[in-house]
This record gives structure tokens, sequence and C-alpha cells, in this order.
């Protein structure tokens, strides 16, 4: 049915409102990305760091409480990071190193802490990833170091031991498994791929739906997708994005087993970041062997009201029996009740490392 002509005449006037805003928009954005170049000059003459994700909450919070509709605050989100990465382009061009490859769910946490504009580089290890950033090839790198289901991810803790690289900045982000095959029937599938962590995560669906169907444990999401797309026969444990990569449909959404599973990745980098008034500082201490020992580490927290907010152990590697501690707690290095509190931590320690200060991130996001 054609539209009359009043209703055409009335369309097209929507419309070149519309071509008008934008208009509007794109001089703005423009007027804003000056001001950043501007910016960005400032902070290079005087060594300010370029990326504060801590400002970029702010303003995030800022938006959000302003906003009355019917744009949904979600979307600006997404807008202004987008928004946030390619200011930081205009800043300073950013290499961002990631535990690759494309589409993993370490990709994703990548691009929602760096947008797209960056330069994303993929790496095929933890491992590599630190390296990178230790060689300069990346200003930043991004791995996982925790999940809710499946517990930390000892790769990351373990490069702590020997990597100079400190936390600059963590995401938490809802993690949701799919099942994921190329005509997106259940009745097709005869080999399940995925990496390890998606099938544990993913381990009391299985075993309801498809019991019998072989699991084939690969090195990522990524790469079970692109198996998923070469086997007729074959389905995916892995993300939308990398089903949207390999051209697969969705046999099933959201099998993950929890609902609130959420994985925690931290960015590595050379650089300090500044305080923002709500920090975390992680350290990593090991003990000397004596009673009490742990006890006399804890207590300057106690006595100062420090919230601990993670505490796990790891074997040293130096030799048998002997752990290192992984803490998180609440504040920054660079406030004088902190940085007397890990003095005297230190006074009780065979090895304190501090491996950061940085925006504290806690509030899962959907990916």
């Amino acid at each position: 049915m054609k539209p009359s002509s009043r209703g055409a005449d009335r369309l097209g006037a929507h419309r070149e409102r519309i071509d008008a805003i934008d208009r509007q928009l794109v001089a703005l954005l423009n007027r804003r990305a000056g001001v950043v170049a501007a910016i960005g000059d400032f902070k290079k003459a005087r060594g300010i760091e370029v990326v504060d994700s801590g400002r970029e909450e702010q303003v995030l919070a800022r938006i959000e409480k302003a906003n009355t509709g019917p744009f949904p605050n979600e979307s600006l989100r997404s807008i202004y990071r987008e928004i946030f990465a390619a200011s930081h382009q205009i800043e300073e061009p950013l290499t961002v190193a990631y535990f690759g490859p494309e589409a993993t769910f370490t990709h994703q946490a990548c691009r929602r802490v760096f947008g797209s504009a960056a330069h994303a580089l993929p790496k095929p290890s933890i491992r590599e990833v630190f390296r990178a950033v230790e060689r300069d090839e990346a200003a930043f790198g991004i791995v996982p170091v925790e999940n809710s289901t499946e517990g930390v991810v000892n790769h990351t803790l373990d490069m702590f031991l020997e990597s100079p690289l400190t936390i600059h900045d963590e995401v938490v982000l809802v993690v949701h498994h799919h099942l994921l095959s190329k005509s997106g029937h259940l009745a097709d599938v005869r080999v399940l791929y995925s990496h390890y962590q998606p099938i544990a995560q993913c381990s009391e669906w299985l075993q309801s739906h498809v019991p019998e169907v072989p699991i084939r444990e690969v090195s990522s999401t990524a790469e079970a997708a692109r198996r998923a797309a070469a086997d007729p026969a074959g389905a995916a444990i892995a993300s939308r994005l990398a089903g949207e990569l390999h051209g697969l449909r969705a046999v099933r959404r959201n099998i993950e087993d929890r609902s609130d599973n959420v994985t925690r990745f931290i960015v590595v980098s050379r650089r300090e970041h500044e305080p923002t008034g709500k920090d975390t500082t992680s350290i990593l201490f090991s003990i000397k062997d004596r009673v009490g020992a742990l006890h006399d580490i804890l207590l300057p927290f106690a006595r100062k009201s420090i919230n601990l907010t993670k505490i796990e152990s790891r074997p040293s590697r130096r030799r048998a029996w002997d752990y290192v501690f992984f803490v998180d707690f609440d504040g920054h290095r660079a406030d004088p009740v902190i940085e007397d509190v890990i003095a005297r931590v230190r006074r009780s320690c065979s090895l304190l490392k501090v491996l950061g200060s940085y925006p504290t991130n806690r509030e899962a996001q959907e990916r």
C-alpha cells in the first residue's frame, strides 16, 4: 500500500529533521575531537596518562543521570565507548594486545575497554600478551584473570611472578555461551567443539541435553566456531560474535549453567594509573616460614579498616611447599595510609610486589 501524498510529505519532513540533527551531531563530534586533540597535546607535554578509565566512568555516570529518554542508557554507553576509543586514537594511537584469536571473550573485553578504534593485536597465549607489552609492541594488554564459576586463571597470576608490568585497569563482563552450528538444528549435532572453560561452565546443560555427543577441546571459542563452520555435523560453544564471524546459527542461547557467569579481565601496562578516588590495589607476597606469619601480615589491614576484596594462594615454583599470596584491597598505593600498610606488611614478607593500583570496576557489564 502506497502512502498518501500528505503522508509521504510528513515522512519526508521527519527524515529532513533527522538529516539536520545528524549534521549537528557530526559537527559537535568534530568540535569535541578538537578539544580532545588539545588535551592530548597538554598530556603529552606533561607526561600525563592518556587513557583515564576512572574519568570515563564519571562521564558515563553523568550522562546516564542526565538522560531522560527515550534513548536507552545501555546504548548511550556503547556509543560513548566508541567516542572514547576514537578520542584515544586522536590523543595517542593505541595498540592493545589481547589473548586471542579474534572473537574470543577477551577480544570482546578489549573492545569494551578500548572500543573498536584501537588497534587490537591478538596473541596466542597469556604469556605472549605480557611479552608484547614488555617489548613495547603494545601500550596495553588484556587477559582474563578470574571467572565466577571456574575461579582464577592461573596462567595470568603466574605471569606476575616474572613480569615487570602492572595492573592498569579491570573490567567484569557477564559471559553468555551459545551452542552454534551451520544448520541451527540440535538434531544435526554429532560433535561439539569448545575451550575447556566454556565446557566446564556449561557442563550441566551438556549432560542434560547432549550427553552422548563427544566433546573435542580446542584452543579457544573462536577456534571452536571455525571448526563448527567447516563441519556440517559439528557445533561450537562460543560467543555470539564468534558465531557471526563464522556464519553460524544459534542452536540454543545462554547455555551456561549459572546466569551470573561473569569473567574478570585485567589490563596490564608499564604505566601506573593515577588515583581516581575509587581504586583497588593488588599485591603479591610470600610469607616467612613461621607460626602466625599470615596473621601478622593481615593485621595491619584490619587495624586501618582496609577492606580485603580477594586473597588467593599459588605455589611459588621456587621450591616445594612454598606459596605466593595474591591480595586485592580497596585504596590506591599513593594514599599515605595504604603506603604505610604496605610498608608494615613488607616487614613480615620474604617477598612483596605491588602489582598496581587501578580504578575499581566490580559491576558486571553485559557483553
